[in-house]
């Protein structure tokens, strides 16, 4: 695929860059480089290939739903110098 101006100018204003024109057509260039190079995967034969979607073989590894500590709202309260209806009480900031 054949990189035009108006294509660099538009891939330019949705990245919010300020190209010079060396840089236009050093960008240029390379995305032309990224598409040949595509455009080679394209000519690989997928057929009866399945997609994968993770490397590993393993499916569904969750662990199980467990509660591992206690409600600590006690306690924390009761370190605080003043508390009201189980809440921490503290000066008024305005």
């Amino acid at each position: 695929m054949q990189m035009d101006d108006t294509i660099i100018e538009r891939m330019e204003f949705l990245a919010k860059l300020s190209l010079s024109s060396a840089e236009r057509e050093r960008a240029g260039k390379e995305i032309e480089k990224i598409l040949s190079y595509v455009e080679k995967l394209n000519e690989l034969d997928t057929d009866g290939v399945e997609p994968l979607v993770h490397i590993l073989p393993e499916v569904n590894v969750f662990r199980e739903d467990t509660v591992t500590n206690e409600d600590g709202r006690a306690m924390a309260l009761s370190q605080a110098p003043l508390q009201r209806e189980g809440q921490y009480v503290v000066p008024k900031t305005v």
